[in-house]
C-alpha cells in the first residue's frame, strides 16, 4: 500500500480550506495533516509537522506567500510548495518559482486542476496551470537565462551552503534568523559569515547586499 503524502494548507479563508480539504480528500493518494491561517503559522506548523507538500497562498494578512515560500524551502529543501493564488500576473508567477514554488495553480482553477498539480509536484516535476499564458514560461526561461549569467569568479569560491547563507544575509535576515531556518547554530552562521566576508573581499553586511544586487541572487 503506497503511503500517503502529508500536505499542509496556508490560507487565510476558513472556507476555502475546507473546500481544498473536502477536494485532497477524494483522493487516496493525500492527507491533510495542518493547516495555517498566516505566514507565521505556516512557517512553525511547516517546521512542526515537515509536510511532504504544501498548499500556499501568496495574499496572506501578515506577509506574502512568496516569502513564507522562500523561509520554508530554506527550512526543508526536500518539501514541494504549490501555489493557489487567486493572482495571474506573470510577475507574481515568476517570483513564486524563484522562491522556491514547483507548481501554480489559480484559484478559479482549483476544482479541476489541485489534484493534478500535486499528484505533479509529488513526483519531482514542475506544474503550470494551462489556463495561464505561454508568456509566464517565457519569462520564467529568461529569467533563468539572467541567473545563469552570474559570473562572478569570488561567488563562484563559495560553497552552496555560503551561497546559501550570502542570500539569507543580503535579505536583511539575522544571524539567528538564519540559524532557524537551516537548523544550525548561531556560532556556525558567524563562521560561514566570516568564510564569505574573506573570500569576497567585503567588509560589511551592507557591502554584501550591494554586491548581492548587482549579481542579481536577491
Amino acid at each position: 500500500m503506497t503511503e500517503k503524502k502529508s500536505v499542509l494548507i496556508v490560507d487565510d479563508h476558513p472556507l476555502f480550506r475546507e473546500g481544498i480539504k473536502s477536494l485532497i480528500g477524494r483522493h487516496a493518494g493525500f492527507e491533510v495533516v495542518g493547516e495555517a491561517e498566516n505566514g507565521k503559522q505556516g512557517i512553525k506548523k511547516a517546521k512542526k509537522l515537515r509536510p511532504d507538500l504544501v498548499i500556499m497562498d501568496l495574499s496572506l494578512p501578515d506577509q506574502s506567500g512568496i516569502d513564507v515560500t522562500r523561509r520554508i524551502r530554506g527550512m526543508l529543501p526536500e518539501t514541494r510548495i504549490m501555489i493557489l493564488s487567486m493572482h495571474s500576473k506573470i510577475d507574481y508567477i515568476t517570483k513564486a518559482f524563484q522562491a522556491g514554488a514547483c507548481g501554480y495553480v489559480v484559484k478559479e482553477s482549483a476544482a479541476e486542476r489541485l489534484v493534478e498539480c500535486l499528484k505533479s509536484i509529488s513526483k519531482g516535476d514542475y506544474f503550470l496551470d494551462t489556463s495561464l499564458s505561454h508568456k509566464v514560461v517565457k519569462n520564467l526561461m529568461e529569467s533563468g537565462e539572467k541567473e545563469a549569467k552570474i559570473t562572478d569568479t569570488g561567488y563562484k569560491t563559495l560553497t552552496p551552503r555560503e551561497q546559501q547563507i550570502t542570500r539569507l544575509l543580503a535579505e536583511g535576515l539575522s544571524t539567528k534568523d538564519i540559524a532557524d531556518q537551516l537548523f544550525i547554530s548561531p556560532k556556525t552562521v558567524e563562521n560561514h559569515r566570516s568564510n564569505i566576508m574573506n573570500k569576497l573581499d567585503i567588509h560589511s553586511t551592507m557591502e554584501l547586499v550591494r554586491y548581492a544586487a548587482k549579481l542579481g541572487i536577491t
